[in-house]
């Protein structure tokens, strides 16, 4: 009970997923993350203090203190602990993307808010954060993807048609670039940009003390390309699973925003695009082979480009473009 006499609101869980879990509690919502090693909790608040950090107020919440009170914004703050070496993090609760409304959804938000991280320069916030910025880890998460259909599909048992979407994405993925393949950084030139690393539109709320949209999630953020970030609407729309009005929309925020109207983004977006169509197809194979289920039309739409990826690789491919 509160001391007004009020039951406190009983907790409900947001998402269990393997990268963390999410309950609710009220006002505040707390993400119980993946138990790590020494240097991963160093990085972990790194991070929560780059959300924390002055330049990052209207881009992303910042992170709640014991007992879910607000932290004075520059506050480098350790994750809690569960367990001895499960971190855990505290958050305002805002509210979700609706995914029952498409046409809905902030795809003009989303670009100018991406634009807007990728603006803040890495130095200014050096003097307040408790070690150096960690490097983002989209490309590390899209080799996990790969290693985990790899791990799922090893028993021998998965349906024809899984084999042969896992073989697409293996295809495509021996095509693309080392560094988005996680086998060595980018080039200097488009590896020091703050990222966040994991966008998608579940990677948007709505603040809940002024209404406005920001990003969550800081579990990948870090320097790295900023194509990455807009690589998976990019992928989304080549491969016909996002509407072009989307995309337009969301590129254009991001471009008005970053000050690049008129520049052609496929050159850098075509790479980190192709690897996140395998990332995603990667991933649709190893929960339909869990859930010993099909492809559904958008992860067989994936697997597909994958197929296109590999071809265009073999043959000869044309200019980069948005067409996977």
């Amino acid at each position: 009970m509160h001391r007004t006499g009020v039951p406190a609101p009983a907790p409900d869980l947001v998402a269990d997923r393997p990268d963390g879990t999410v309950v609710g509690c009220g006002a505040v919502v707390a993400k119980a993350h993946p138990a790590t090693s020494e240097a991963g909790m160093r990085e972990l608040t790194v991070r929560l203090s780059i959300a924390a950090h002055p330049r990052l107020t209207g881009i992303m919440p910042a992170p709640l203190g014991p007992g879910g009170s607000p932290v004075e914004p520059g506050t480098a703050m350790p994750p809690l602990l569960l367990d001895g070496d499960r971190p855990a993090t505290l958050w305002p609760r805002g509210e979700p993307v609706d995914p029952n409304a498409p046409d809905a959804a902030p795809w003009r938000a989303a670009g100018t808010l991406l634009a807007r991280l990728h603006a803040v320069p890495a130095d200014a916030l050096a003097a307040q954060l408790p070690g150096p910025v960690p490097v983002m880890r989209g490309p590390e998460k899209a080799a996990r993807a790969v290693e985990r259909m790899r791990t799922a599909l090893a028993d021998g048992a998965a349906a024809p048609a899984l084999t042969d979407a896992a073989a697409a994405a293996e295809a495509a993925w021996e095509t693309l670039p080392a560094w988005c393949r996680n086998e060595k950084l980018p080039e200097p030139s488009r590896a020091g940009t703050l990222c966040h690393g994991d966008f998608h539109l579940g990677q948007l709320i709505r603040h809940p003390w002024d209404g406005s949209w920001q990003l969550i999630d800081i579990d990948d953020l870090g320097l790295g390309d900023p194509a990455w970030d807009l690589a998976r609407p990019a992928a989304w729309y080549a491969t016909g699973v996002l509407h072009p009005t989307f995309w337009t929309a969301f590129l254009h925020a991001y471009q008005a925003e970053s000050g690049t109207e008129g520049v052609d983004p496929w050159p850098v977006l075509d790479a980190p695009a192709r690897a996140l169509t395998v990332q995603t197809a990667a991933l649709a194979v190893t929960k339909a082979h869990a859930a010993r289920r099909p492809l559904d039309e958008a992860e067989t739409a994936c697997a597909d480009a994958c197929d296109r990826i590999a071809a265009a690789a073999a043959g000869q491919p044309g200019e980069p473009g948005s067409s996977l």
